[in-house]
């Protein structure tokens, strides 16, 4: 003897079952149009749950035909009754791939195994829709929001004979540096040197200012200091790593981590303009340090 066809439109998925409800129409043999008596029926259901959600619709046939026509038979009858609720019913856009087939028990009555079920929730248990279904909902990642930095425009500084001077310091560079993407980089412009040392001129020390205030401002952010020497074939004195470490020196001096710090010297290796350069303002270019934003989170 056959076994009953049971048929589930579409995938099957484990899910909890308490507290959903469940309504079904049923259908001639062979048939997947409503009679006009479960048209009735299934109008009544949707007047008196307006604001309940159907979670899944179940399409089941009896063992009468092939498999396959069975199959199709029961997609039709889940598009028939979908499309009588639609629009009038809140129902979720998954309902195709939920299913609540284990509920359904199998009539000795072929007339009984002909329909379509509809699981849904009632408006008071809508707040545990996840929870009847088994999704666990996975956590938003939480955006951090990075908090501005503020740098001031000008600090007082005590100099080696002992009197304060005032620096003012360029805001709009600081920022710059504070925003960067890791990966840039940036030229610290107007940062001189005694030439053939890798002692800084009086006249940039609000540059080392500068630098040690963005650090200061942002305390995840890493770089890399980056020397670079002009007018020679060589640089013989590997000035430009010189120059980089002594940039490098000043801010570990001054409290800033020696693990956000690294230095590096290209000597003329990477020149703006050729060299020898035609200009003292070429040469100027060409004799920098830059910044290498290696961490900003």
């Amino acid at each position: 003897m056959k076994k009953l066809l049971s048929f589930i439109a579409f995938a099957v998925l484990p899910l909890t079952v308490s507290a959903q409800e469940q309504f079904s129409v049923f259908f001639d043999t062979n048939k997947h149009e409503l009679t006009k008596t479960q048209q009735e029926r299934l109008g009544e259901w949707i007047a008196a749950n307006k604001t309940s959600k159907i979670l899944a619709i179940n399409g089941y046939t009896d063992e009468d035909g092939s498999i396959g026509m069975n199959d199709t038979l029961a997609q039709r009858r889940v598009t028939q009754v979908f499309g009588i609720v639609k629009g009038k019913v809140s129902t979720r856009e998954d309902f195709k791939t939920r299913s609540f087939g284990k509920l359904h028990q199998m009539s000795p009555v072929k007339a009984e195994n002909r329909k379509v079920t509809l699981y849904y929730l009632q408006e008071k248990d809508l707040a545990m829709e996840n929870e009847i279904l088994g999704i666990t909902e996975t956590p938003k990642p939480v955006t951090k929001v990075k908090k501005a930095a503020e740098y001031p425009s000008e600090i007082t500084v005590r100099n080696p004979d002992g009197k304060d001077e005032t620096l003012r310091l360029d805001v709009a560079f600081m920022k710059k540096v504070g925003d960067a993407k890791k990966g840039d980089v940036i030229i610290i412009n107007n940062l001189n040197f005694y030439e053939n040392t890798f002692g800084v001129v009086k006249e940039s020390r609000n540059r080392m200012h500068e630098l040690l205030e963005i650090m200061r401002a942002n305390p995840n952010l890493k770089i890399k200091l980056q020397g670079h020497v002009c007018c020679m074939k060589a640089d013989r004195q590997d000035l430009s790593t010189k120059r980089a470490k002594a940039i490098m020196q000043f801010l570990n001096t001054n409290g800033v981590a020696k693990d956000r710090l690294s230095f590096e010297g290209f000597g003329v290796s990477r020149p703006i303009h050729p060299i020898p350069e035609k200009t003292k303002e070429q040469a100027a270019e060409n004799r920098r340090v830059e910044i290498l934003i290696v961490e900003n989170p």
